[in-house]
């Protein structure tokens, strides 16, 4: 992947078992339960290939009601220098960087228009 690209998407679901059977028929993934310390994390993989993920929208850390969705991350060299661009050019920053481990670091921002995205730089791979 490269600075720009989509690196991964995300769905907030209110029915994980539904949307799961959903995806897995619709789509022909197959679905890999992975435990966290707020509930599981379902990885969705065509063959060996992860390519999305599925979570409760109970597992959402958030101070608001929040609605089912897709998330897409945008990779980017350095999360922390593209962050300090946000506001000079009409957006916000919802979500301050933050790490996930073995996985990269994340912030969640608001373009222009209002539409939510994050940002991600993925954690280095071997």
């Amino acid at each position: 992947m490269a600075h720009g690209n989509v690196h991964w998407s995300e769905l907030v679901s209110a029915d994980v078992e539904g949307s799961k059977r959903f995806f897995e028929d619709i789509c022909g993934w197959t679905i890999n339960e992975m435990p966290m310390p707020n509930g599981a994390y379902n990885v969705c993989m065509v063959g060996e290939q992860p390519v999305a993920g599925i979570m409760g929208i109970d597992q959402i850390p958030a101070d608001h009601e929040v609605a089912p969705h897709w998330m897409t991350y945008l990779e980017v060299a350095d999360v922390d220098a593209e962050i300090a661009k946000v506001g000079g050019n009409g957006g916000m920053v919802v979500r301050e960087p933050f790490d996930v481990p073995g996985v990269g670091r994340i912030a969640i921002v608001m373009d222009p228009g209002k539409a939510v995205c994050g940002l991600m730089t993925p954690a280095q791979q071997g």
